[in-house]
């Protein structure tokens, strides 16, 4: 047999015409719209790489329910026009650039009592 200048040395058992692909029929899931996406991602707080060094020197950890508490937090500093703040959160505090949503350092409770707190302009205990 002879398909397209190619020897074969048997027929497929659906004959020639089983060789021709199918398209796939699979649908690619429905894409969200951007501004949808973008209200998403700019409600989420990131963290600096000193805030995420700080907090794993010191055994920090957060769950969903922290973060969504911390990111209620800097949306009410937000709200208020906040610009940096010192969000008190458990037993750890965090000082939050606000406008841009960032994390730039934090603290265990013990040594948030000990230090004072320079250049914020407001605190959030969440």
């Amino acid at each position: 047999m002879d398909i397209n200048g190619v020897q074969l040395p048997f027929v497929p058992l659906g004959g020639v015409s089983g060789l021709q692909r199918t398209p796939n029929t699979v649908q690619p899931p429905p894409a969200k719209p951007f501004a949808e996406i973008l209200q998403e991602e700019a409600g989420k707080i990131r963290f600096s790489a000193h805030a995420q060094s700080r907090m794993t020197s010191r055994d920090m950890a957060l769950d969903d329910s922290d973060m969504k508490r911390l990111e209620n937090a800097v949306s009410k500093a937000d709200e208020k026009g906040s610009r940096d703040s010192l969000v008190m959160l458990r037993d750890m505090a965090f000082i939050v650039s606000v406008r841009n949503r960032t994390v730039i350092t934090a603290l265990k409770g013990e040594q948030a009592m000990e230090n004072v707190f320079t250049n914020i302009d407001s605190a959030v205990v969440a």
